[in-house]
């Protein structure tokens, strides 16, 4: 087994040898390869997690998992290899893991965007959206506030500014914390807080906060309802322009057997579905009913709450969030899609206020001793820094100090990663388990007299998702139906029926209600079945084989 420490965060090279590792280990269920390559150069490593003994990942269903498409969100990474690690140390003694493995695969991606993470955990770390590519339009010469590492402690602070008309003041209730002055306030001791960095053409008076030159937000850049820029920030030239994007949406489309994805982001501790854009009266009703089915089961196996993006986690109620993949995934791929924000540092503190992105507007001060006990409590001094004196080549004599934000807000503290993302195995191992996915009933050749024979092809979907996966895929028709076949050898010749035919879908069993109707009978809507009429002597052997995109190959022989 790979040596992989779950209280740790990997940069690229030792993130590579890790997974590298696994596929040299366990060459019969892990494979590794890369789906392209970021701005920079990195190879995106895909992991792609089946028993090859079963068959060929491409003819399993599929559910895709990612990780770090922004950069500061470490996490995510470590979600996906604990998933990678959960499943090689599962198979063969945990059950459902076994079955998942045999008969259905796992593509995981476990850092999307390696040039922006690299920056993020680097010595002298710098924290941009996503990639590194400078933004269009945004290479020219600006003033203000550059965040950066000043004192090169490999952290990026707070600074505390003296300032008469400051906004802050020392809290009486403990002096590491800042509280807000008093609207009539005056005559006492005032701050500026300022994200440590150095002022570019500082005059000595204003101090504008430069925006990052590495303005593209990935996840504003997949092509559903992709908007330009001044309306979306961050969305890029056009959809898809970055490398990193293509290569998702390229894998993605050339492989149809996916029926579900889920993405790791930081965070909130939510589990977040489409839309972000409609309401969910607009979402056709039996999607609704399979996303609440499947977040319900989320929040009992990881706790954490489950919530529509347009209803519960939008900044501003009139604006709407496009080019996003979970969005891009549910609506043009037609499967089940999931952004997972991983880690809450309030709800770990006590805070139980559910305004998931308002708190950060508004919250009482409380809240700020809350989170300041649990870190006295819980993360060993690593996560509050307190305030220390440090010449500022611009601004002169300041303090820095205040929340190390990368191992406390955007991502969990070491010694609190692994129980944080620990859970989720179970739930992607049952998500994927609920795919559609074909099975052999029967096959069977009847003689009809005269070297003429009735064959009979019965398959069945035992999934609980039904073949098309998502009532979005029948109303875009995004996923064809489940075509049967049959091969005749030399000599023999088809009296009757085509050679390939297009039964359609077969139903699974989440339209079945939770209790006993009357008057209602279970139809076979889950089973498909084809015959054909073939002339061929005795003991000749026929092959059939029924194929569905999104629920696998079924291989049956017929002996006449």
């Amino acid at each position: 087994m790979p040596e992989v420490r779950f209280n740790q965060y990997y940069r690229y090279n030792e993130l590579t040898k890790i997974l590298q590792g696994y596929a040299q280990e366990f060459p019969h269920l892990i494979d590794l390869c890369s789906i392209g390559k970021s701005y920079e150069g990195r190879e995106i490593w895909l992991v792609t997690a089946t028993n090859r003994v079963t068959g060929r990942a491409e003819e399993k269903p599929a559910l895709w998992i990612d990780g770090n498409i922004h950069a500061i969100e470490i996490a995510p990474s470590l979600a996906c290899l604990y998933l990678i690690h959960a499943l090689v140390k599962g198979y063969g003694c945990d059950r459902e893991i076994t079955r998942c493995l045999d008969t259905r695969a796992f593509y995981i991606c476990p850092r999307v965007n390696p040039d922006g993470a690299e920056l993020a955990l680097s010595d002298s770390p710098k924290f941009i959206r996503s990639g590194t590519r400078v933004y269009p339009g945004s290479d020219v010469e600006e003033d203000g506030l550059v965040m950066e590492d000043i004192d090169g402690d490999g952290r990026i602070l707070t600074m505390r500014v003296p300032d008469t008309n400051g906004p802050w003041k020392v809290s009486p209730a403990d002096p590491r914390l800042m509280m807000l002055r008093e609207p009539t306030e005056v005559g006492g001791e005032y701050y500026r807080l300022l994200p440590e960095g150095t002022i570019e053409n500082y005059d000595g008076l204003q101090i504008p906060l430069q925006a990052p030159k590495e303005g593209l937000d990935f996840n504003r850049n997949f092509p559903f309802n992709w908007r330009q820029d001044d309306e979306q920030d961050g969305a890029g030239p056009y959809p898809t322009s970055e490398s990193e994007v293509r290569s998702l949406v390229d894998f993605a489309t050339s492989h149809p057997n996916i029926t579900g994805s889920l993405s790791f982001h930081t965070m909130g501790g939510l589990l977040l579905r489409p839309s972000s854009q409609y309401s969910d009266d607009d979402l056709p009703q039996r999607d609704r009913r399979t996303y609440g089915a499947i977040g319900k089961k989320g929040t009992e196996l990881t706790g954490y709450p489950a919530i529509s993006i347009y209803h519960g986690y939008r900044a501003n109620p009139k604006e709407v969030v496009t080019g996003a993949f979970d969005d891009w995934m549910y609506e043009d791929r037609g499967v089940f899609a999931w952004t997972v924000e991983l880690w809450s540092p309030m709800r770990q503190a006590g805070i139980t206020d559910d305004r998931y992105i308002d708190w950060f507007r508004e919250h009482p001060f409380e809240d700020e001793l809350k989170l300041l006990r649990w870190h006295d409590e819980e993360l060993d001094g690593e996560g509050y820094i307190d305030w220390y004196p440090f010449e500022h080549p611009q601004l002169g004599k300041i303090e820095l100090g205040g929340w190390n934000e990368l191992y406390t807000w955007c991502n969990p503290p070491h010694n609190r990663l692994e129980c944080e993302i620990a859970p989720f195995p179970q739930w992607l191992v049952w998500h994927l388990l609920i795919s559609p996915r074909l099975e052999l009933h029967s096959a069977i050749a009847q003689p009809l007299g005269d070297n003429t024979y009735r064959v009979s092809f019965v398959i069945q979907n035992t999934g609980w998702l039904p073949t098309n996966v998502t009532q979005k895929a029948l109303e875009k028709k995004l996923a064809r139906g489940c075509l049967c076949s049959i091969e005749l050898p030399e000599g023999a010749c088809l009296e009757f029926g085509k050679r390939q035919v297009d039964i359609g879908q077969l139903e699974g069993r989440n339209l079945k209600p939770s209790g006993i109707v009357w008057h209602q009978g279970d139809e076979t809507q889950d089973r498909g079945k084809v015959e054909w009429i073939v002339r061929a002597p005795a003991g000749t052997t026929v092959q059939l084989t029924a194929r569905h995109d999104r629920a696998g190959v079924v291989r049956a022989e017929a002996v006449l």
